[in-house]
């Protein structure tokens, strides 16, 4: 990552369109999963480092219930944003307000579930940013478990990479592999600035054919 993007710069000015659009180029054209997450906790964008869980449906009683997961949450650093791969399923809420503030004090800024959450307005409440697949009531012991953490998981086909960058806002995930990830954040943060051009171009009576004629941006 260029040492002059910072995350909080990045946070400012790139979104999770962009950055699609900059992998795009560089050949990575299937980075965002192609799922929605329709609940989310607060209209704000996330991006951070991917930190990973991978999480399975039981139906037994768990001999030691929460035990990953809590590690997992323990161990999060200063911009992790925690990633559940949970499969898309609904079985029970793995993600709520006590998870919440517990990783928020390890220095989490937000999760990605794919899977379903509770607790939903109170975490809306902290402000702390959730996107996740759906909702239910129904508390995760016994019904589900995170069965592996830091490891690579996938959600739609996506791989999800342990520190690996996480664009998340209204429009969708997408995640950015490591070894591309400095092009990727420049080609996106130019993208940026050239569609701010064509916009006031376009604003100011510019037809669209010849904006991007001279700007070469849509």
């Amino acid at each position: 990552m260029s040492n002059a993007i910072t995350l909080p710069r990045m946070r400012e000015t790139l979104y999770s369109a962009v950055v699609a659009d900059a992998l795009d180029q560089l050949g990575f054209p299937h980075q965002s999963p192609r799922v929605a997450f329709p609940a989310q906790t607060v209209d704000q964008i996330l991006i951070g480092r991917c930190k990973t869980t991978l999480w399975a449906d039981m139906a037994h009683v768990d001999p030691s219930p929460y035990e990953l997961e809590l590690k997992a949450v323990d161990s999060c650093r200063p911009d992790d944003v925690f990633i559940c791969a949970a499969g898309g399923s609904t079985r029970s809420g793995i993600w709520g307000e006590l998870l919440s503030t517990a990783a928020r004090n390890s220095g989490c800024i937000g999760a990605i579930v794919d899977g379903a959450v509770r607790d939903t307005k109170k975490m809306a409440a902290m402000q702390f940013p959730v996107y996740a697949r759906g909702r239910c009531i129904y508390d995760s012991q016994n019904r589900q478990r995170v069965v592996d953490v830091d490891v690579p998981i996938e959600i739609d086909g996506v791989l999800f990479e342990p520190g690996s960058l996480v664009v998340a806002d209204a429009d969708g995930v997408v995640v950015i592999p490591l070894q591309v990830e400095q092009q990727a954040i420049a080609k996106a943060w130019e993208k940026v600035h050239a569609e701010n051009e064509t916009r006031d171009a376009i604003a100011a009576g510019m037809k669209a054919v010849a904006a991007y004629e001279k700007f070469g941006v849509l």
